[in-house]
């Protein structure tokens, strides 16, 4: 059964259309052209820019003036290229995709995590481009990946193509869904998940990113204590040419029963991958924008 009951309309249709003609750009046209789109957003001083600003300033008060506008600046190139990128992975054919992943890795530690009998938990920070990792790993093992369709029926059908013809299953972001990822790692499926979203409050505690309070999603602490999976950091970094893949070990903390410790732990882990390449972070995110009771908010 579909997972929306969006009904097709105009919008839609021209929207799908130009994400798929997107799609159809060479690379380096297409990452020409977001970097564009980021820097009118830097000089413009855009929502998305301030947010930025005010993220960077908070997690990096160490930097000059000149070092966190340098930052911004990239970022919100780097920003506009994976918007205008993404589009190529949907649409062009997987050969395509191989071809642009120039290096990977640590690509033993997947190896291994995958060739136990336990499940394992992929964690990708929203850093570089995630999206690649969605077809990459659905090649390698039985995956099942949580779903939230978009408000366009038309985008939803382009999307849920794209991410189920390596064999991804996709299962919805209820908790059905939730119990289908259960289920999955128990049976030493894998699931890959992005950890550093806003998750509703009755799903998440605080705990410290940057040294800021984040509501931090308590998903993978359930699975990993409920099932006994194994986790594993990644990202893909936009680089000349292509991407290069990276896999790491998260901090040992994240296996802990106490939720805290395995949160913070989390978290660390999270920074250890952003500090790699702070430029392709997500900082126009409003990874901040709920804060403990008696806490001023973060973006006013």
């Amino acid at each position: 059964m579909p997972m929306t009951e969006a009904a097709p309309s105009l919008k839609g249709r021209l929207l799908s259309g130009f994400v798929r003609f997107l799609g159809l750009l060479p690379l380096g046209v297409s990452r020409g052209l977001g970097g564009c789109v980021g820097r009118l957003n830097y000089l413009l001083k855009t929502r998305l820019a301030e947010t930025s600003r005010l993220n960077i300033s908070r997690c990096f008060p160490d930097l000059s003036y000149e070092q966190r506008e340098m930052l911004i600046k990239q970022s919100m190139i780097e920003t506009g290229r994976v918007g205008v990128e993404v589009p190529l992975i949907w649409v062009k054919p997987y050969a395509w995709l191989e071809s642009k992943i120039l290096k990977t890795h640590h690509r033993n530690l997947l190896d291994n995590a995958l060739s136990d009998d336990v499940g394992l938990v992929l964690l990708l920070p929203h850093l570089g481009n995630w999206e690649i990792f969605g077809p990459y790993i659905a090649r390698m093992t039985e995956m099942t990946a949580l779903y939230q369709p978009p408000k366009f029926v038309e985008m939803e059908n382009l999307i849920r193509q794209s991410r189920e013809r390596e064999g991804a299953k996709l299962v919805p972001t209820n908790n059905k869904g939730v119990m289908a990822l259960f289920k999955a790692l128990k049976k030493g499926g894998t699931t890959i998940i992005l950890p550093d979203q806003v998750p509703a409050e009755e799903a998440g505690e605080f705990a410290p990113f940057f040294g800021v309070p984040a509501l931090t999603m308590t998903l993978i602490h359930g699975l990993v204590q409920r099932t006994g999976c194994q986790v594993i950091m990644a990202y893909a970094l936009r680089v000349e040419g292509g991407f290069e893949l990276t896999f790491a070990q998260p901090d040992g903390a994240i296996y802990s029963e106490d939720v805290g410790i395995a949160l913070a732990a989390m978290n660390r882990s999270i920074e250890a991958c952003v500090e790699a390449c702070p430029s392709q972070y997500q900082w126009e995110y409003k990874r901040f924008r709920k804060q403990p009771p008696g806490t001023p908010k973060f973006y006013g």
